[in-house]
């Protein structure tokens, strides 16, 4: 039965609490961190997925007028809204004591573990929907995500305790194709809260992190023991902040990619959108790829995935792009959990299609 360490590191500022991520990560991969199960909560928050663009994402001067955060996660996904009505939830863990055949198969595993440990504890019908959430009637009361690097497993969940959905909906920008894939009219319909589904009576946090507890304990068989986070954690925490997670630099490092001699294309599939963001150099046959950024609320794993096929484009003729996109995924295999292979190398080549012939 695996043992877990379980920690809770209470009410901290956004980027605080992302860079607290990374340096589980970092002390879990060194061997000096245990496999944890760790809860967090948010003040009011804003954050995006790790390859999204802020601008387009989130109402930043909203958010800047409202003393709402601006942080940008480590894992992929969408933008979310976090208050102090939520939770967070997250596991740490190494794949030799959980194994599972790929990203796909956690991420089914651990929110079916954690959509019975809510239906149990509140008597809801919670249900895991793929790609990475999980529902009550369709409304969405939990969204996930996570990566794998190297062995260690980082995957973070979230539960919809108390919030105005309105009020989550100002601070985001929502695409209308989003709400038109569930039919929607307003994207607050998407959502729903533990208050609204008891009856108007929210339950408290601690009862809420019991039946997290629960269902990863019945589920995924896990031995929990309570612990609190270590001094060497909370160093490396505030080391990362400080320098990378912490700065506008990294929060703002994809703001608009929109400019100048820029191409674009985006695509928008049942696994999520993908847009891709084209420089292009030279002339008739000697044009080339000058760089390519890719953004939107995928998630693949190792994350570097995407950074690695932006460098593996550059300098590639435009003729042989699309054979260059196919390559890369060949060597490289990584694990894609909402997007396919075939969605980056169409919508790569529609922006180089719209860069013209220069």
């Amino acid at each position: 039965m695996p043992v877990f360490r379980t920690i809770d590191t209470g009410l901290r500022n956004g980027r605080a609490q992302i860079a607290f991520d990374e340096a589980l990560i970092e002390l879990h991969k060194a061997g000096r961190t245990p496999d944890t199960v760790r809860f967090l909560r948010f003040p009011p928050t804003a954050l995006i997925g790790r390859h999204q663009a802020m601008s387009h994402e989130v109402k930043v001067a909203h958010c800047r007028a409202n003393g709402i955060g601006l942080v940008r996660r480590i894992t992929g996904g969408g933008a979310i809204y976090f208050d102090d009505g939520q939770i967070g939830w997250e596991l740490v863990l190494s794949r030799k004591r959980l194994p599972m055949p790929s990203l796909g198969d956690y991420t089914r595993a651990i929110c079916e573990a954690v959509a019975h440990g809510l239906s149990r504890t509140f008597g809801i019908a919670a249900r895991f929907r793929p790609r990475n959430d999980i529902e009550v009637g369709g409304q969405k009361l939990c969204g996930t995500g996570g990566f794998f690097d190297g062995d260690t497993l980082f995957y973070q969940g979230t539960v919809l305790i108390d919030v105005d959905p309105a009020r989550m909906m100002a601070c985001l920008n929502v695409p209308a194709a989003k709400l038109q894939k569930r039919d929607l009219d307003k994207a607050e319909q998407r959502v729903t809260t533990l208050k609204t589904l008891l009856g108007g009576a929210a339950p408290e946090i601690a009862k809420v992190q019991e039946a997290v507890l629960l269902g990863l304990t019945e589920k995924l068989g896990l031995e929990l023991h309570p612990g609190a986070p270590d001094e060497a954690e909370e160093a490396l925490a505030k080391r990362i902040h400080d320098e990378t997670i912490g700065t506008d630099d990294f929060v703002f490092e994809i703001d608009d990619p929109r400019g100048a001699e820029v191409s674009e294309a985006s695509l928008t599939g049942a696994g999520g959108t993908v847009s891709a963001y084209v420089r292009l150099e030279g002339a008739g046959a000697a044009r080339r790829v000058r760089e390519v950024l890719l953004t939107g609320d995928f998630f693949v794993t190792p994350p570097r995935m995407v950074l690695d096929l932006e460098a593996s484009l550059r300098g590639v003729p435009v003729a042989e792009v699309g054979a260059a996109v196919d390559r890369y995924f060949a060597a490289s295999r990584p694990d894609l959990l909402t997007i396919a292979p075939a969605d980056f190398r169409k919508v790569i080549e529609e922006a180089v299609a719209a860069g013209g012939a220069g």
